[in-house]
């Protein structure tokens, strides 16, 4: 069974809702995983609402907001950078989806480079994660995991769309 942990702030705190993405990285078994699972349906409906561009600015939003968030959070648990804290995998999870914004059947394409990614941290990954502190750090290897994510993801789509012309 998986438990949850008790939040640093109080539940409707906004630090809380923002830097654990909504209570998911609250999850006491992978809580990256489990933020990254759920940053996927925002994804899918900001992408449905506006397409890839809007999702874009909601990783710049997000990564804004995350920077304070994470800030806050982490000054309150008492720690560099709290397992909790999953909006990072948040934005990292939809710079992953970006090339397949609009393409549902490849989220878990994405979903899995992504999480491959952050958790195997090639560099720069490893090295924005042991260098880069604070809240900067907390979402900067996230980031770059993304980035490789969505190199993955485009580069599966565009070999599956060459070998369907």
């Amino acid at each position: 069974m998986i438990a949850l942990i008790k939040p640093a702030l109080p539940w409707f705190h906004p630090a809380t809702l923002v830097a654990t993405w909504f209570g998911s990285g609250l999850l006491s078994k992978a809580p990256g995983t489990w933020g990254s699972l759920a940053a996927l349906p925002f994804a899918w409906a900001i992408a449905w609402i506006g397409g890839p561009w809007l999702l874009a600015a909601a990783v710049v939003a997000v990564f804004i907001v995350g920077l304070w968030a994470s800030h806050v959070y982490a000054k309150a648990l008492g720690a560099a950078d709290p397992g909790c804290v999953v909006v990072d995998e948040v934005a990292g999870q939809w710079l992953a989806l970006l090339p397949v914004a609009l393409a549902g059947a490849y989220y878990p394409l994405a979903f899995i480079a992504f999480r491959f990614f952050d958790i195997l941290k090639p560099w720069p990954v490893s090295w924005l994660d042991k260098r880069v502190k604070g809240a900067f750090g907390i979402m900067a290897d996230d980031i770059m995991a993304g980035l490789y994510g969505a190199a993955v993801t485009f580069a599966a789509l565009r070999a599956v769309e060459s070998f369907t012309e």
